[in-house]
């Protein structure tokens, strides 16, 4: 069976983004960078790995991309329609319109869905971003891998969106990198 890994930078403080969906993309260079493009180069968004001369390089750990409406939206703002075109990429809303998209949105019962992607065959599936969609999926997450960038944001999109619910994970791994960024990895319990 597939397996769900939220794949998220987050500030020291828990936030993936600003109030307003605002990101510091600092410390994403040297050793990180290298090893993101070694071990996951498919979770770099398509324009930068165009501009870093690795657009054909092939998917490690992932075929397919799940995330909400507002890190799809960010990732609209650099002016991609498919800022994962060597994944499969679904976007969940209710409210996006199809026909000028070059991903699918599903407007469904998030769970649903990613259990149904469970049980094809494929590589993981990344869940990229979006704390409610993070929430939704709190139950299905098998995997946490955190990048924790040595910057505080004070306020923001918290890594989850959710009611009280606590999941227990187990460490099972952890990098520092001289960006100063810390990497840890946790498995559902």
């Amino acid at each position: 069976m597939r397996r769900l890994t939220y794949f998220i930078g987050c500030s020291v403080d828990g936030f993936i983004a600003g109030p307003d969906g605002q990101h510091d993309s600092s410390g994403f260079d040297g050793d990180l960078k290298a090893a993101i493009l070694a071990e996951c180069p498919e979770t770099v968004p398509d324009h930068v790995r165009i501009s870093l001369g690795v657009a054909g390089t092939a998917n490690k750990k992932f075929d397919t991309v799940v995330m909400g409406r507002g890190a799809y939206e960010s990732a609209r703002a650099t002016g991609s329609t498919s800022p994962y075109p060597h994944l499969r990429q679904y976007v969940f809303s209710s409210t996006l319109i199809r026909p000028d998209l070059e991903v699918d949105v599903v407007a469904g019962d998030p769970v649903e869905f990613v259990r149904g992607l469970k049980r094809e065959p494929g590589m993981g599936i990344w869940l990229c971003g979006g704390a409610v969609l993070a929430g939704q999926l709190l139950g299905e997450i098998d995997e946490l891998i955190i990048r924790h960038h040595p910057v505080v944001f004070g306020d923001g999109i918290p890594l989850f969106r959710t009611s009280f619910t606590p999941a227990p994970f187990t460490l099972t791994g952890s990098r520092v990198f001289t960006t100063g960024v810390a990497v840890t990895t946790y498995a559902k319990q």
